[in-house]
């Protein structure tokens, strides 16, 4: 037994926030999943890294740049293949827990972020390209992404619905979902294999808000909003809406932490991972953030912890004058942004 799968028994998916040829073809990956890693996120961030700092990609890159291709189609042919082969990898653990776990991401473009047609039609796309079955295609949390949701869970389409800060606006994703689940119920088909994730980010919460708070409330309030959210989340999927789903082989969509590695090297490194760990939930962590808790985690179930001290400290916040809504809508802003910007940088040597 590792760490990791002491976390797994607790009921927690641990994913790796990276994804590059070199840790599939070197073995690490597979590594990982034997340690107990159930599954794998990438972005454009990440891509934009790996094809810049991974040799593996030169004589592709220089490969591709001879075909008529635009840069974006360069791009796709490099990170499917990418997926694809995580996703092999990632196999055996999808099969073993009957497809609950064992998941790898492939995000649509960040410039379809406000465009719920174009997003539905990329992910359709992307996700018959990829053509694995425990593939999810990301999708961003945007009001333009929530239509989009229901459409792809009708189309039966597993989604990692990402950028959240906002508990209205996660509860707005479960709602989208439901929908769409009630759609393919409706047509008669199967909705037993259909996942969904809602990644709610954490650390750049802390980041945004600690220079304006209390040295007692600094580094608090991430945690406080994810507990909550989480009762928000036993709230929604113990309804008996949402029951009648499930009798008909719907899966709860589970919350999934993500920016878990700390910001503030003030801050423990496994902050975000410790005090987190609960019962249908997920945590995608950065190579780093995976190799510290391993080292020095604590494998216990601490999700549902000092619940009234979390709704205490959002009180307080909200006292001072802090708009967490508001707060949630910037910080979803940024995120494209810089999404924006990596997807550009990730681009440029294509051309």
């Amino acid at each position: 037994m590792t760490i990791l799968s002491d976390v797994k028994a607790l009921g927690q998916q641990i994913w790796l926030d990276n994804l590059s040829r070199s840790l599939i073809q070197s073995g690490e990956l597979a590594q990982m999943l034997q340690q107990g890693v159930c599954g794998v996120t990438s972005n454009p961030a990440i891509f934009q890294k790996a094809f810049s700092g991974d040799p593996l990609y030169a004589e592709d890159i220089a490969k591709l740049k001879t075909q008529n291709l635009s840069p974006k189609a360069r791009y796709e042919t490099m990170a499917i293949a990418d997926v694809q082969a995580a996703c092999d990898v990632c196999l055996s653990e999808y099969r073993s827990t009957g497809g609950k776990t064992g998941f790898v991401s492939l995000e649509v473009a960040p410039d379809l972020s406000h465009d719920a047609a174009g997003t539905i039609v990329e992910a359709k796309r992307l996700h018959a390209s990829i053509a694995r079955d425990n593939v999810m295609i990301k999708v961003p949390a945007t009001d333009a992404g929530l239509a989009a949701l229901t459409e792809l869970v009708a189309a039966g389409i597993s989604i990692n619905l990402t950028l959240l800060f906002s508990r209205a606006q996660t509860l707005k994703a479960y709602t989208a979902y439901a929908k769409g689940i009630a759609q393919r119920l409706a047509a008669g088909l199967p909705v037993d294999r259909i996942h969904v994730v809602a990644s709610f980010f954490l650390s750049r919460i802390d980041s945004a808000l600690d220079p304006t708070l209390p040295e007692h409330l600094q580094g608090k309030i991430a945690i406080a909003l994810a507990k909550a959210a989480y009762q928000d989340w036993e709230a929604y999927f113990s309804n008996p809406e949402f029951t009648k789903l499930q009798q008909q082989g719907a899966n709860r969509i589970e919350l999934l932490w993500a920016s878990t590695g700390v910001k503030n090297p003030a801050y423990p490194d496994t902050l975000y991972v410790d005090s987190l760990i609960g019962a249908q939930t997920v945590n995608t962590v950065p190579d780093a953030t995976l190799k510290a808790f391993i080292d020095h985690g604590t494998a216990k179930a601490t999700l549902t912890d000092n619940t009234g001290q979390a709704k205490q400290q959002l009180e307080e916040a909200a006292q001072l004058g802090i708009d967490l809504e508001a707060l949630a809508t910037r910080l979803q802003e940024d995120g494209l942004k810089q999404f924006e910007d990596a997807f550009e940088k990730l681009l440029n040597p294509l051309t």
